[in-house]
């Protein structure tokens, strides 16, 4: 049990319901949605960087890319291409 000396019950819900919504504003203010990766076929990959997809499998070979597999499915993240494409511009420099 706890006792609240010198607070009536009506000042100490307000001061609770103004507490509680300043840190759920905080909260809202600072929410990052976690965003799922996006997955890219081989075409539109080899689309996105402009080349073709023998040079797209001669890149997985130089470990410039990194392809995900599943059975016979070769998917690529969109982030890890847009590091790919800044990597690659890096190198030519």
């Amino acid at each position: 049990m706890t006792q609240v000396f010198g607070v009536s019950p009506d000042e100490l819900r307000e001061s609770i319901l103004i507490d509680v919504r300043a840190e759920i504003k905080f909260l809202a203010l600072n929410f990052q949605p976690i965003i799922p990766p996006e997955y890219l076929t081989r075409q539109e990959t080899a689309k996105i960087l402009k080349v073709s997809l023998v040079t797209l499998s001669d890149w997985n070979k130089k470990k410039i890319l990194n392809p995900y597999r599943l059975g016979n499915l070769i998917r690529y993240k969109r982030s890890e291409i847009e590091q790919s494409l800044i990597c690659i511009n890096t190198k030519k420099v």
